[in-house]
């Protein structure tokens, strides 16, 4: 059986020294990109495989980062998993995932699974706001998303990128708005309803002033579906031309109510989202939509992990308004014709 490498072949191969190796098999920061590279082409050309189990044992860590979701069948959270995975892999890390199903108690539990395991690293999008684990540990912990506890956090620009969609529907003519916003007990539901509410209020009181609906649901299919039947069943002259949405999936919901209603849309109805699922881009019409910078925010989080930061200073991302086929001029209404609100 041939002889398996060692870190001092790796070493040799690549002109560097034994230490240059570990820093690399260890995802420090403090290496030059050249120096990598010769260590990482080593790596494969000689096959090394390392020993984890006895670095874990030296370090009292792996070279793992763990991941917890609200639910890995939301399209957005998916996403977010595959560009941490991404972002954690180019640093020689491999991701742990687990999905807490909205329930508080098993984020939790999670949590303090991966702690046991001696991860690198914890990456939470929390379920809900609240005070978190009352934690004493080393391991570094960052909240993306939404906040968990009071660890750091990195996330988009919520409040920023909802004033997008509300400069957007604005400027198109629409008078008449209705905004189905996410649950009040998540910080980023609460930032995009604010962000909306408040750029549609200073809109209005430079020009014409919007008539504004809000109705509260979960961020998925079902909520839009059903908050969107209810508005659109009015007559025409007293339903809502556009409908903003807190999240993709509620609009897209909304968007299959519009069809089920045999209510245009553009024409008649402008429809917008906020995180540019890869769904948004495939539905009829187009959805036009916020996109949330997901690689950017996963690298940055996995980057803020393995510094170790001392600092509980959130980091904001903006994102930006993506314009598609969902969105259109406010439809004129038919001359003399009443516009009656119970």
């Amino acid at each position: 059986m041939p002889r398996m490498p060692t870190v001092k072949d790796v070493a040799e191969y690549a002109g560097v020294s034994v230490g240059t190796v570990s820093r690399v098999l260890s995802g420090e920061a403090a290496v030059k990109p050249a120096l990598r590279e010769k260590v990482n082409e080593a790596i494969s050309a000689l096959g090394y495989r390392p020993n984890v189990t006895a670095r874990a044992l030296r370090t009292s860590r792996t070279d793992v980062i763990g991941l917890i979701v609200p639910d890995i069948t939301n399209p957005f959270f998916s996403q977010l998993a595959a560009s941490v995975e991404r972002a954690a892999l180019e640093r020689g890390h491999s991701l742990m995932l687990a999905s807490s199903h909205d329930d508080r108690g098993a984020e939790e539990s999670h949590v303090l699974a991966f702690l046991d395991r001696s991860v690198r690293g914890v990456i939470v999008v929390a379920s809900s706001d609240g005070p978190g684990l009352p934690l004493e540990t080393t391991v570094p912990i960052i909240s993306l998303d939404r906040r968990f506890g009071a660890f750091p956090l990195v996330s988009t620009n919520h409040t920023q990128a909802a004033a997008l969609i509300a400069d957007h529907l604005y400027e198109l003519g629409h008078r008449h708005i209705a905004y189905i916003a996410g649950p009040p007990d998540t910080e980023a539901g609460r930032m995009r309803k604010e962000g909306f509410v408040r750029r549609i209020g200073r809109l209005g009181k430079k020009g014409e002033p919007v008539e504004l609906e809000i109705a509260y649901g979960k961020f998925d299919y079902e909520s839009g579906e059903r908050i969107a039947r209810d508005l659109l069943s009015r007559s025409p002259q007293d339903r809502p031309t556009a409908i903003a949405a807190a999240s993709d999936q509620q609009a897209i919901g909304a968007l299959r109510t519009a069809r089920d209603l045999k209510i245009d849309v553009p024409r008649k109805l402008s429809v917008t989202g906020f995180d540019d699922i890869s769904l948004a881009n495939l539905v009829v019409p187009r959805l036009t939509t916020i996109r949330q910078p997901a690689d950017m925010l996963a690298r940055r989080a996995v980057g803020l992990l393995l510094e170790e930061p001392s600092s509980t200073d959130d980091e904001m991302v903006d994102g930006s308004l993506i314009v598609r086929g969902s969105s259109g001029p406010c439809p004129q209404p038919k001359p003399d014709t009443p516009r009656h609100r119970n």
